[in-house]
């Protein structure tokens, strides 16, 4: 690596970890119903405004159940309307491109796509998508996944903190203080800062022109524009991951410098980052929220230096040949290179973002095995907004649990007892994921119509497979760009492994919530360290441990099979 690229690094963390305090306390008070914050003046009378025309009281807080009920209703419903929008988006306004309805099975797997926090994308934006659909259809469901996700880990961590009661909060509360105080003033600067590097953001018809070489192209060229900056924040610090455009975030458009590059990787991690802060202030224990970070830090390091080192050493197909190869530079942009590509990367499967400024499809077997491994891991370092946070927490609750078994002791949380019942929850939660993924790729590699879509024989197809129910069932977005998903099979269960694997997953996540927030606080020698570098080291182990397990036959049938076998010179 170059001195550059460790100072970005360094950089990198190091203005996280700065803005992790400040942001934490806002998230804080944002999520306390009396709490001032400093946008009380602009958004108060808004906040009201909403409580009285949807008849809200804030007053009132809701179990664990009726928590869990409004939240998949209030996404069901907003799923309904956006499959609606992008069917009719012809004869609504904001169209100068005169562009058709979606198809059925296409809007089927969009609206669910961008409801669960997933935003895969089975269709080219720029071609298949309104500006009308871009803003009420799509960068609505940014915002309002994001809202659910922060709203789930904030009622998680009120059951950890909150002793004999039976309430965790009131979900319609929660959703509309973390869209106006918090996803809203920070989408708004993360917009302006995008556009300070040349992002557009405009309602002009596509600009189509002749280029100088006219002979070669049939007709005009066109340059696509567009509200891109507004949705590019919303689409980054929500971790949600689809792009105005087919290419993304290697698109000029969205991400047209370093600088920009740079901003965007900031976005993806901020709140993610900022919930461990939040935490750790919640349970009055700032260094376990520390030590969880700490944690998320030494994992995403690991990663994401392993994938750069490996993408870097070049192509092993080449070295028989005599080729020199200093780096892997295939499906990457210039301006970025391969540390800023495969840095992207990791932050993008890190967190369940899925925006991608290269194609993970051009990597090599085991530097595309990186963003694999992440997101298999259930996206728990830094992760999503939220889901980050109490995807961590799940591991949390299984260590100390195989802690106390190795020790003999009865399994301890933060003075709350950890029991069968939860236990039975974490592994459920962490189950139905695993079961989607190796399930439904398992479907998709038997059928007719799971092979015919594969760009690529051999490992690297079962790589591809793979990555999509990954991909999906994790919520995270991103692709394999050599499987063509966009047939009626593939769109439905692609849309089904989201819908299961965001929403199945809400209920034994809110479950445990129910069950510790009844329980009382007792007082007993701490067992199980929730800080330091042993707790670091047990929670990390854990983690490695159960994923390793978990997908480690899979991977060594595809990007470990494939990389041997490139060595030894066949490619697929």
């Amino acid at each position: 690596m170059r001195a550059s690229d460790w100072i970005e690094l360094a950089l990198f963390i190091s203005i996280l970890a700065v803005l992790n305090k400040p942001l934490g306390i806002h998230i804080y008070r944002v999520l306390d119903t009396e709490g001032k914050t400093i946008f009380d003046a602009i958004f108060k009378p808004l906040e009201n405004l909403t409580y009285k025309i949807c008849s809200i009281d804030k007053s009132k807080e809701q179990n664990w159940i009726e928590y869990a009920i409004g939240l998949l209703l209030f996404n069901f419903v907003g799923m309904l309307l956006t499959y609606f929008v992008l069917r009719m988006q012809h004869v609504l306004p904001l169209n100068p491109e005169h562009i058709g309805p979606m198809a059925p099975h296409i809007a089927f797997n969009t609206a669910i796509s961008f409801g669960t926090n997933t935003n895969w994308q089975s269709y080219i934006p720029e071609k298949e998508v309104s500006y009308f659909s871009q803003m009420v259809g799509l960068a609505f469901h940014n915002f309002t996944s994001a809202a659910t996700g922060i709203a789930l880990a904030a009622a998680f961590v009120r059951g950890i903190v909150r002793t004999e009661v039976k309430t965790i909060g009131n979900c319609w509360v929660d959703l509309t203080r973390i869209t106006y105080y918090l996803l809203l003033p920070l989408s708004l600067v993360g917009a302006l800062l995008l556009m300070s590097q040349g992002v557009p953001q405009n309602f002009h018809a596509y600009i189509r022109y002749l280029p100088l070489d006219s002979k070669a192209h049939e007709g005009a060229c066109i340059i696509p524009q567009g509200p891109i900056a507004s949705q590019e924040a919303i689409k980054l610090l929500g971790t949600n991951g689809g792009g105005f455009f087919n290419a993304n975030s290697a698109h000029p458009y969205e991400n047209p410098t370093p600088l920009s590059n740079f901003m965007e990787m900031l976005l993806i991690f901020l709140i993610p980052s900022a919930l461990t802060y939040y935490f750790g202030l919640s349970c009055k224990k700032l260094r376990h929220g520390w030590s969880i970070w700490l944690t998320m830090v030494l994992l995403f390091l690991v990663l994401s230096l392993s994938c750069y080192w490996l993408e870097h050493a070049g192509n092993p197909f080449f070295k028989p040949y005599g080729i020199e190869q200093l780096t892997n530079m295939e499906g990457k942009e210039t301006r970025f290179g391969i540390f800023e590509s495969t840095l992207f990367a990791a932050v993008t499967t890190a967190a369940s973002c899925g925006a991608v400024n290269s194609m993970h499809d051009s990597f090599l077997p085991l530097s595309g095995m990186i963003p694999l491994f992440n997101m298999s891991l259930g996206e728990i370092i830094f992760g999503g907004v939220g889901s980050g946070l109490y995807g961590m927490l799940l591991f949390v609750i299984l260590s100390v649990f195989l802690f106390g078994l190795m020790i003999g002791r009865t399994p301890g949380y933060l003075g709350k007892r950890i029991g069968a019942y939860e236990i039975k929850m974490a592994v459920l939660a962490l189950m139905i994921q695993y079961i989607l993924i190796l399930g439904m790729s398992s479907m998709a590699i038997y059928s007719s119509w799971g092979r015919a879509a594969l760009g690529n024989n051999g490992p690297h197809g079962l790589t591809e497979i793979l990555y999509a129910f990954t991909s999906t069932s994790q919520n995270n977005g991103s692709a394999f760009g050599g499987l063509s998903a966009t047939s009626i099979p593939y769109a439905i269960c692609l849309a089904l492994a989201m819908y299961f694997g965001r929403f199945f997953v809400i209920i034994p996540v809110l479950a445990i919530a129910g069950s510790l927030v009844c329980q009382k606080r007792y007082i007993s020698q701490m067992v199980f360290p929730t800080s330091g570098a042993l707790f670091v080291f047990i929670l990390g182990a854990t983690i490695f441990l159960l994923g390793a397990l978990s997908f480690f036959p899979v991977l060594t049938l595809g990007p470990i099979l494939e990389h041997l076998m490139m060595a030894r010179g066949k490619m697929f």
